[in-house]
């Protein structure tokens, strides 16, 4: 987009859908935070230990657990439907490439004056460029895991601790159910929203959205 379309537009109107879902973000952490926190404190009312404060909640074991036990599923769910729909199909939803006609994004990159640098530059940068979304996402994910197995394990202890029992290593906790129950859980969930979304498009529609067909599309129309 060159610079005098740019500036036809707001900053606000230009960026107004990341800059909604980031404030969804923040007002979802917040009351995961503050409701996590409460019942942390409920747990360890339980067990008769003190009461924390919320500042020393964000250091706890419970607040890394759970924040990047969600997070962890959210990017398994994107880097696994960028990869899959890279090579399936899907006759009839808005989600999948054509099942015949060759797509805009299969196509080889060409060097052009508003092309990212990578694209320029060539070789191994642009290799990487190419499959750089799948690479952040799975980067992502696994860092999630590694946090939401540290938190995990954290919390697990301090548990142990305060019932006066033996505590596990990340080695002896990572092949207990209790680490795997939390990731599949939410694991599931994501692959059936992805499920639900891909298979809905088929049928059904919303006017305006990118993530449907056109209202008076064919239902077996494939591709947006």
């Amino acid at each position: 987009m060159g610079e005098d379309k740019k500036q036809q537009y707001s900053f606000w109107y230009r960026n107004s859908l990341s800059l909604v879902l980031v404030l969804c973000f923040i007002l979802a952490f917040s009351g995961q935070t503050y409701t996590g926190w409460i019942e942390h404190n409920s747990d360890l009312e339980k067990l008769n230990a003190p009461p924390i404060s919320l500042h020393e909640y964000l250091s706890t074991g419970h607040f890394v657990e759970v924040t990047f036990e969600n997070w962890e599923s959210e990017f398994l769910q994107m880097f696994m439907y960028v990869m899959l729909t890279i090579f399936l199909r899907q006759q009839g939803s808005s989600e999948s490439k054509s099942l015949e006609e060759p797509e805009e994004v299969d196509r080889e990159p060409l060097p052009h004056q508003d092309a990212p640098w990578p694209v320029k530059k060539g070789g191994w940068w642009l290799r990487l460029y190419k499959s750089s979304l799948t690479i952040a996402f799975i980067i992502l994910f696994i860092v999630s895991f590694w946090l939401h197995a540290y938190g995990s394990l954290r919390d697990y202890n301090e548990e142990q601790r305060l019932r006066n029992e033996p505590e596990k290593t990340m080695r002896e906790y990572i092949l207990t159910s209790r680490l795997w129950f939390e990731s599949f859980q939410n694991w599931q969930s994501e692959f059936v929203a992805v499920t639900a979304i891909v298979v809905l498009s088929i049928y059904l529609r919303q006017k305006g959205s990118p993530e449907s067909k056109p209202v008076d599309a064919p239902i077996l129309e494939t591709g947006n």
